[in-house]
C-alpha cells in the first residue's frame, strides 16, 4: 500500500506529502507531533490490558479498538509493529493508594474460586471479545504478570540498589521525591500535596505519591498468589508489571503506550518513575490516551449496575462490529456516550454498507484501483491524530457520489477497512443463509442438524430467561459446528460458514 500513498501524496517534499505524515497527540507533550519511530520502519508499542477480575464492560473495551487502528495505521504505512497488550492477573489493589485487596484475590473470594481460575476465564472471554471486534490476536503478545514475578523482583532490587526504593512494613515503595521529574505526564502539579489529600495516609510513607513497588504478605494472612523475594514472601504492586514486562519483550525505550486517561496521573506516571530512573533515558517517546465512554449519560459502574458487554449487543441481535463503528463515530480522545438507539443506529448503518459492498460495488469490481481522491482525503483524516469520524464521513460521501465508478468505490472500501477493520472483506468467507434480503420471502430455509437444532433451542430459552452467560457460551458451541447466530426481534436464524 506504500506505493499507493505515494502515488497520491507524491515522492517529493510537497504539502500533499506532509498532510500524509502521521502526527498523533502525544500526552507527554500536550501537542500534536509528527510521528518518528525509534528505529526507521520498526514500531514497540505498549497497550495497558485489563484486569483479568471480572467481565470486561464496553467501556474497558475502547481502548483495545483505539489500538487496533492504530497497529493497523501504522502497518498501512509500512512500519512493522511489535504489539504487546498485558493481562493483569495479580497486584492491581482495589485502590490506587495501595491500600485495599489485590482485585484478584476480591474477585476469587466472591465467586469462591481460585484466583487462576477466574484469570483463565475472564481472560478468555476478553480474547472472544477482542476477537468478535475485528482485532487479529495474532499479531499481539499478550503477557501475563504472573508469568513474569522474576523480572519484576529484579527490577525492585535495582531500585532499592539504586536508592530509589526503601522499605516499610508492608512493603518496599518508591521514592518519587528522588525522581525531580514525577508528575511530567499530563503535567500533573504534586507541590504542595499532602499525606491524605490524594491518598489514605501512610505514616511511614516518605511522600504522599510513593507508591509499592512490592506489598509484603499480612501476618496470618491468607493470599491465594503470594512469592518470595528478598525482603519476604508478598506480590508485586500494580505499576511495576508493566515496565519489567516491557523491558522484557521491547527493550528499554519504546514508541507507543497508550491506555485510559484514568492512567495519566498515577499508573502511567509511576511507570516512567519506574523505568526512567533504571536507563536515565526517556522510557517512551509518545504517550497515547483515549477518553472515557458513560451509558446513557452516566458514568460506568458496576456498583450501580449499569455496565454493559458485548455478548449483550450480540443477544440484541446486533453486531459486535456495530460496537467498533460506534467507537469509530467519535474520536478517540473525545468522551462518548453510549445508548442502545445509537448502537442500533451503528449496527444500521454498518449493515447498509456491508449490502452496498456486496450487492452493487462488488458487480464491477475487476482489477480497479480505489478512488484516488478518495485515498487522499481518508488517508489525510487518519494520518491527522486517526480522525475516524472525518474518515467515516468520507466513507459516507465516497459511496453517494455518483461520479465515481462502483469499481473504483469496491476498491477504495477494501484499502480503507484495512484501517477500520469493519469486516467487509472478511464477510465474503460467510454464506448467509438470509443474505441481506430485503424482503422476507427472500429467506432461504436449510436443513440444520438435530445437535445444532437443540443448542439453539436451549439459547433461545436461556435469552428468554435473561440468561445471557449461558446464551453466550451456546453460541460458541453453535459455532463450533460451523454455524453463527443471528438474532432477530422474530427470533434467531443460523448463518453457515462455506
Amino acid at each position: 500500500m506504500v506505493s499507493f500513498l505515494k502515488k497520491i501524496f507524491g515522492s517529493n517534499k510537497t504539502d500533499a506529502q506532509h498532510l500524509a505524515k502521521l502526527q498523533f497527540y502525544n500526552t507527554l507533550s500536550g501537542t500534536l507531533e509528527t510521528f518518528i519511530p525509534l528505529s526507521d520502519r520498526k514500531v514497540k508499542m505498549y497497550n495497558c490490558g485489563p484486569t483479568v477480575y471480572a467481565q470486561q464492560h464496553i467501556g474497558n473495551m475502547r481502548p483495545y479498538v483505539f489500538a487496533d487502528v492504530l497497529r493497523r495505521t501504522l502497518e498501512e504505512w509500512d512500519y512493522s509493529v511489535k504489539q504487546v497488550i498485558n493481562i493483569t492477573d495479580v497486584g492491581h489493589l482495589t485502590s490506587d493508594s495501595d491500600t485495599g485487596e489485590d482485585k484478584m484475590e476480591a474477585g476469587a473470594r466472591k465467586l469462591g474460586r481460585t484466583a487462576q481460575e477466574i484469570a483463565h476465564e475472564y481472560t478468555e472471554k476478553f480474547f472472544t471479545d477482542l476477537d468478535l471486534l475485528g482485532i487479529d490476536r495474532s499479531k499481539i503478545l499478550f503477557p501475563r504478570a504472573t508469568e513474569y514475578i522474576g523480572e519484576q523482583i529484579a527490577l525492585v532490587k535495582a531500585l532499592e540498589e539504586k536508592g530509589y526504593a526503601y522499605k516499610t512494613s508492608d512493603g518496599i515503595y518508591f521514592d518519587t521525591e528522588r525522581f525531580p521529574g514525577y508528575g511530567k505526564l499530563g503535567h500533573i502539579d504534586i507541590s504542595g500535596q499532602k499525606d491524605g489529600a490524594r491518598v489514605e495516609e501512610n505514616k511511614e510513607k516518605k511522600n504522599p505519591h510513593d507508591f509499592a513497588l512490592w506489598k509484603l504478605s499480612k501476618p496470618k494472612e491468607k493470599r491465594q498468589q503470594e512469592w518470595s523475594s528478598p525482603w519476604g514472601k508478598g506480590f508485586p504492586g500494580w505499576h511495576i508489571e508493566c515496565t519489567a514486562m516491557i523491558f522484557k519483550l521491547l527493550g528499554r525505550q519504546i514508541d507507543i503506550h497508550t491506555g485510559g486517561i484514568d492512567h495519566i496521573p498515577v499508573h502511567h506516571n509511576n511507570e516512567i518513575a519506574q523505568a526512567e530512573s533504571i536507563t536515565g533515558k526517556q522510557y517512551v517517546r509518545y504517550w497515547m490516551h483515549n477518553e472515557y465512554i458513560s451509558i446513557e449519560g452516566k458514568k460506568i459502574a458496576k456498583s450501580t449496575g449499569n455496565t454493559v458487554y458485548l455478548y449483550q449487543i450480540a443477544d440484541r441481535g446486533l453486531s459486535p462490529r456495530a460496537l467498533r463503528y460506534l467507537y469509530l463515530t467519535a474520536h478517540y480522545r473525545s468522551p462518548m456516550n453510549f445508548t442502545w438507539e445509537a448502537v442500533e443506529g451503528a449496527n444500521a448503518a454498518l449493515k447498509r454498507l456491508t449490502r452496498l459492498f456486496f450487492e452493487e460495488f462488488s458487480k464491477e469490481k475487476g482489477d480497479a484501483l480505489p478512488d484516488e481522491r478518495f485515498m487522499r482525503d481518508f488517508y489525510t483524516a487518519i494520518a491527522d491524530d486517526l480522525d475516524t469520524p472525518r474518515a467515516l464521513a468520507r466513507v459516507w460521501e465516497l459511496v453517494k457520489d455518483d461520479s465515481i465508478s462502483a469499481a473504483a468505490k469496491y476498491a477504495a472500501l477494501i484499502a480503507a477497512d484495512r484501517i477500520l477493520g469493519l469486516g467487509l472483506e472478511e464477510r465474503k468467507n460467510i454464506k448467509l443463509l438470509n443474505p441481506f434480503a430485503k424482503e422476507k420471502e427472500q429467506e432461504k430455509i436449510v436443513e440444520i442438524p438435530t445437535d445444532v437444532k437443540t443448542l439453539l433451542d436451549e439459547r433461545n430459552t436461556a435469552r428468554s430467561a435473561s440468561d445471557f452467560e449461558k446464551a453466550d457460551a451456546l453460541r460458541k458451541q453453535i459455532l463450533e459446528k460451523g454455524y453463527e447466530v443471528k438474532d432477530t426481534p422474530e427470533g434467531s436464524t443460523l448463518l453457515a460458514k462455506q
